[in-house]
């Protein structure tokens, strides 16, 4: 064998072993691996040939293992450090990013911090300047008045020439102004307009600024004497002008409302959720320290969290159905902050152009006869409409053309001016097409997406809305910038608002004025004839009806005492005693036609009875303690209490307190609230008095004698009352014959002269079951007449007239017994409780009646009598009248004539037609 042969053979079996290890390789990676399990296959699937190809097959697998495979490993070695480097790289990068927008939300809120800093140290110092000021101003009439010594006037005289010759030969140096005064002059109208809150500079000069001051005062007079004159009546002409926002849905209009008041409020949903017109007002109050909303009409005051407000707004307006979809109803709302200018808005539903599957058809035309309804003159109409539909299709331009034609009292306002080309943005606010005498402002009042990680604060929403604007719009000077002229920003928008509706209301308020007194002249008119001015209020109302019922409470307590609860507790008291007669010695009622039992005792015996029968003392011993064990003490205090309650009752029923059901709940209540407290303590004292009679009564004869002549009228009362059943049983069945028939058919079933098997449901013996029913009752009436009758006839015999024969006449002696426990009682219910009640209801009535009168149920109570509703609604016209005329004789004395310089700045032109009026408010 040749070498080679040999070195083949000798090679084969490492070569095997090679292919093993390869095997085993391929079960240890995993697949996918740097070494495939496709190669790896294909190495271990060659074949191998024995003996001369096993050499070649060596050598083939090293190459296969080092010179293919090592530079692709050293590839994916390296592309593992450049996966761990860009991920790296992006993790910084995401980092650094969130940390920017950490750093921007922390130098946002340092900004508000120093803003609210800066203002609080202004408004301390202004305070303090304001104080030394007005010490200074007293210092001084107080030096006036006053003799001072002389000594002091020379070295004061001193002092003022020092302070005066300080200022060289030039003469006296003019005082500097102080920059706090005017600093603080500015801040109102400042924070009015949203410069303290805005990414804009308030660029006005204090002049300028404290002119802005001025207006706004004058502005906050007149939206309280609208305010005023919304409660005078329903007159057309005695009205002042508003600022009405209209548009179709998704113009943004909601989102203006937000922005001009920075907060988030109004409902949102996508299915007619505004469906009750919304009269805000705004109110800017230097004073509130914090933002607040309030619903007048439902009580609601100082709500902070304005997502309550919107929650309240939704279920106001959710409160129409969706079948009506629209209501003229009004929701009053308020908003109380420093930032926000003294306006009068109305917030209106959304025009629509169809009706959704479950509104009604004629929604379109509900929708537009309600916006009709409230943008007609004088109010000022803010139209709505989007930058990206064309104003010809604007819903809100074309209601508003319809009521206001040449465009003077209608503000245009465009929306999402970001959605389209600056170019054309600029074009509809220069738009002379559709040309509006007030002007179109540009706005984006649509709150920016958050995109960091933290969310962005909604509390500042003017300040956000307001940078963002101006990054929008300072991209574009040419055309948005000053030189532009064209009005852009919620906060010139907010400016707009308030110099027009000053300027709307000033020009109506001379009309105003002259229908006011026309109407205060026939309101005195009508005052004087009806009521000959006879002062009237619901202070005085209820304090005459107070002393009214007062004094005819006293007049009742002084004929209710003594007598009139012994009348009633003896009343109550007989009535047991008959019921305890009826159960030991009277007849009981038939419950069927059998024969009836034979009775070894019965009261028609009574007379002849043994002195000695155990069963007619047994009989009298438990009546008696029947009467006395009942518990008296209860049932006198519940007699007398319901007797005072329904004596109450009536006396409310002669009082002006009739006509008023919550006072006559509230006095009904004081009553029970004063008898409840003294029932307990008084019905246990009467039963603990009562307590020797429980064992034994002493009765005097004098008591017996009384007794004697008062059950005998008992007695015949209850006679009466069963001949009157047994009239009316006569009237049931059909007549005295007929009821004869029967009670004979059942007197002689009771004595068994007829058997009969028993009842059925449909009678016996020819009569019905109703009816035989009614024969068993009259009967048992006609026995029981008889027995009383037999009974009053033994009372009043010889044998009733001694005490000794007490076990012949039962009662006689249970009406002596009830007597002892009535007087007993009485004495405990006059001095526990009937005392105490005449001392502590008027009291308790003052004091319940002044619990119900808060928060304004004193104008209700008034209210509740037609006649005196009149009365105070008549003066209360008079005097709100009155009022408003006084504020606006107010407002022309405090306005000077800085009219013609303020038109000139807002672009506003005076109303002709009416000249030689004093003041700009006329002119």
């Amino acid at each position: 064998m040749s070498a080679q042969l040999r070195a083949a053979g000798a090679l084969s079996p490492l070569a095997r072993r090679a292919a093993v290890r390869a095997v085993r390789q391929f079960h240890q990676f995993p697949t996918g691996g740097i070494q495939r399990a496709d190669g790896i296959g294909r190495v271990v699937r060659k074949p191998s040939r024995f003996p001369a190809n096993a050499y070649h097959n060596a050598v083939i697998v090293r190459n296969a293992s080092f010179a293919r495979v090592l530079p692709k490993l050293v590839v994916k070695f390296a592309r593992i450090p450049a996966l761990f480097g860009g991920l790296m790289v992006g993790g910084v990068a995401w980092i650094q990013y969130q940390a920017i927008q950490v750093s921007n939300s922390a130098s946002e809120m340092f900004g508000n911090m120093k803003d609210t800093v800066t203002t609080t140290a202004s408004g301390l110092w202004g305070s303090a300047v304001d104080i030394a000021e007005q010490t200074k101003r007293g210092w001084d009439s107080k030096k006036e008045q006053m003799e001072m010594p002389e000594w002091l006037s020379n070295l004061l005289q001193k002092e003022e020439g020092s302070g005066a010759g300080s200022g060289g030969s030039g003469g006296p140096e003019p005082p500097k102004q102080s920059r706090v005064g005017v600093v603080g002059a500015a801040s109102a109208s400042a924070a009015a307009y949203g410069y303290d809150q805005s990414a804009e500079d308030d660029e006005r000069t204090p002049e300028e600024a404290a002119k802005d001051d001025h207006m706004m005062h004058i502005t906050k007079m007149m939206i309280e004497i609208r305010n005023l004159l919304h409660k005078v009546g329903q007159s057309n002409t005695v009205t002042l002008p508003a600022i009405v926002v209209i548009g179709s849905q998704s113009s943004g209009k909601s989102s203006v409302l937000e922005a001009i008041v920075g907060h988030e409020f109004l409902p949102k949903g996508s299915n007619m959720i505004t469906r009750r017109p919304i009269e805000l007002t705004l109110v800017n109050d230097p004073g509130a320290r914090t933002d607040y909303a309030e619903f007048p009409d439902l009580g609601l005051h100082r709500i902070t969290d304005f997502s309550l407000v919107q929650k309240n707004l939704t279920e106001l307006n959710m409160s129409v159905p969706e079948s009506e979809c629209v209501s003229d109803d009004p929701i009053h709302l308020v908003i109380h902050s420093p930032r926000v200018p003294d306006l009068s808005l109305i917030d209106l539903p959304g025009y629509i152009q169809v009706a959704g599957e479950n509104q009604p058809r004629e929604l379109k035309r509900k929708i537009s006869e309600l916006c009709d309804k409230y943008i007609r003159g004088p109010n000022i109409i803010l139209a709505i409409s989007a930058a990206d539909v064309d104003l010809a299709n604007s819903t809100a331009l074309q209601a508003s053309r319809r009521v206001d034609p040449r465009g003077e009292r209608t503000i245009g306002v465009i929306t999402k001016m970001d959605l389209v080309d600056a170019e054309k943005g600029a074009a509809i606010l220069l738009d002379k097409q559709y040309p509006l005498r007030l002007g179109y402002v540009g706005v984006i009042s649509k709150l920016p997406q958050s995109t960091g990680l933290f969310k962005r604060d909604t509390g500042n929403l003017l300040a956000t809305i307001s940078r963002n604007e101006k990054t929008y719009f300072n991209q574009r000077p040419e055309l948005f910038g000053p030189d532009a002229k064209v009005n852009t920003g919620v906060v010139t928008l907010r400016k707009k608002l308030m110099q027009v509706l000053e300027h709307q209301m000033s020009s109506k308020l001379q009309v105003t004025q002259d229908a006011i007194q026309r109407e205060l002249e026939e309101t005195s008119y009508q005052f004087k004839v009806q009521y000959n001015e006879e002062p009237m209020t619901a202070e005085a109302y209820l304090a005459a009806s107070l002393d009214d019922f007062k004094h005819l409470f006293h007049k009742y307590a002084s004929t209710f005492g003594r007598p009139q609860m012994h009348e009633l507790l003896k009343d109550a008291l007989d009535q047991r005693v008959l019921d305890q007669l009826a159960a030991r010695y009277w007849n009981k009622p038939i419950s069927d036609l059998l024969p009836a039992l034979p009775e070894p005792d019965n009261i028609a015996d009574l007379p002849k009875a043994d002195p000695k029968s155990h069963y007619w003392h047994l009989q009298l011993d438990t009546a008696a303690s029947g009467l006395t064990r009942l518990g008296v003490g209860r049932l006198a205090t519940t007699v007398v209490s319901s007797a005072i309650q329904n004596s109450v009752e009536q006396l409310i029923n002669k009082s002006a307190f009739s006509k008023h059901p919550s006072a006559r709940q509230v006095i009904s209540e004081a009553a029970a609230t004063v008898l409840a407290d003294r029932s307990y303590t008084t019905s246990d004292g009467i039963e603990f008095s009562l307590k020797p009679y429980k064992y034994e009564v002493d009765i005097q004869p004098q008591e017996w004698a009384q007794g004697r002549e008062h059950v005998a009228g008992v007695l015949k009362t209850e006679l009466d009352h069963c001949q009157a059943a047994m009239k009316q049983l006569e009237n049931v069945v059909g007549g005295r014959k007929k009821l004869k028939e029967v009670m004979t058919f059942v007197d002689k079933a009771r004595r068994g002269e007829i058997h009969v098997e028993g009842e059925t449901r449909n009678g016996a013996g020819g009569f019905s079951a109703a009816l035989l029913a009614k024969g068993r009752e009259a009967v048992f009436l006609r026995d029981r007449a008889d027995i009383i009758n037999m009974r009053m006839l033994a009372v009043k015999s010889r044998q009733c007239k001694s005490l000794e024969n007490k076990y012949y006449c039962p009662e006689v002696f249970l009406d002596a017994v009830a007597t002892k426990l009535t007087q007993t009682a009485v004495l405990f219910l006059n001095v526990e409780m009937l005392n105490d009640f005449y001392a502590r209801f008027p009291r308790e009535v003052e004091t319940k009646l002044g619990e119900a009168m808060l928060g304004g149920g004193l104008d209700r109570f008034a209210r509740e009598d037609p006649r005196i509703k009149r009365h105070l609604d008549l003066i209360r016209r008079k005097e709100l009248l009155e009022l408003v005329l006084s504020k606006i004789d107010s407002l022309t004395r405090l306005d000077g004539g800085n009219r013609d310089e303020r038109e000139g700045r807002f672009g506003l032109k005076r109303p002709t037609g009416s000249g030689g009026r004093r003041g700009y408010l006329f002119n």
